[in-house]
């Protein structure tokens, strides 16, 4: 039975002192559960499509499927696959297939755990990217204004600017001011929004671009704070 957290592993190479090298190194490592090992191509394909398996090592050259064949049958995408061969020809072949890894025989253990290491930020980064996109997003916020409590469509807000114990919402309907603090309004924002310095949080969607330092947005050029510089590149991918 897999375990929280584990990578459920394949090792299949026509060649069983491969299969029992590699399968070996699997055990041997921390994190890994090996449900299969086989000189089989075939038994391979059909143990991977009936099961969940995060991580397969193939071998390239094989008699009833090739590894290149087989993952183009493979069904699940998100089965990662780390190539092994004793011919460095077909590492670029294998890089375009976006494999992993590429392992050239004979394998080392600490090679193979370089490329374990490899696979398993590939695949927390995956799951970390489904979690996040599963999580409800809100469409709107209420605020305690003067004499109400508001009702504010994140879309309409294009920056926020925070003024001691206020806060102000420049929206596109017009300004909003409300009793609240930086601090709290950016914890309830989804990843849409940014802060960019101990004043502005900014609607990344609002951004009508970026210079010098400042990003635009609605004519207004909103200073990036020093300390929050590589958090925006960062979070921009700049």
């Amino acid at each position: 039975m897999k375990t929280v957290n584990s990578i459920s592993c394949v090792v299949v190479d026509d060649e069983f002192p491969a299969v029992k090298l590699l399968a070996d190194y699997v055990q041997r490592s921390s994190g890994l559960e090996l449900l299969l090992k086989t000189t089989s191509a075939l038994e391979a394909l059909g143990f991977i499509n009936d099961n969940q398996v995060d991580l397969v090592f193939m071998d390239v050259q094989m008699p009833e499927l090739s590894g290149m064949e087989l993952m183009n049958i493979i069904k699940s995408s998100n089965t990662k696959v780390i190539l092994t061969t004793a011919y460095s020809d077909y590492a670029v072949a294998g890089y375009e297939q976006d494999v992993v890894d590429y392992l050239l025989k004979p394998i080392t253990f600490e090679r193979f755990l370089m490329s374990v290491n490899k696979a398993r930020a590939r695949i927390s980064n995956e799951k970390a990217i489904t979690m996040q996109s599963q999580v409800a997003i809100p469409l709107y916020i209420f605020l305690k204004t003067e004499y109400r409590i508001q009702k504010v469509s994140l879309a309409s807000i294009q920056y926020i600017e925070g003024l001691g114990d206020y806060i102000n919402l420049h929206t596109t309907n017009g300004k909003i001011l409300s009793l609240e603090r930086m601090k709290n309004i950016e914890e309830t924002l989804p990843p849409s929004f940014l802060r960019i310095h101990k004043s502005y949080i900014i609607n990344i969607d609002q951004i009508d671009f970026i210079e010098k330092g400042r990003i635009i947005i609605n004519k207004e050029y909103l200073p990036i704070g020093d300390s929050y510089k590589e958090k925006v590149k960062r979070h921009l991918g700049l």
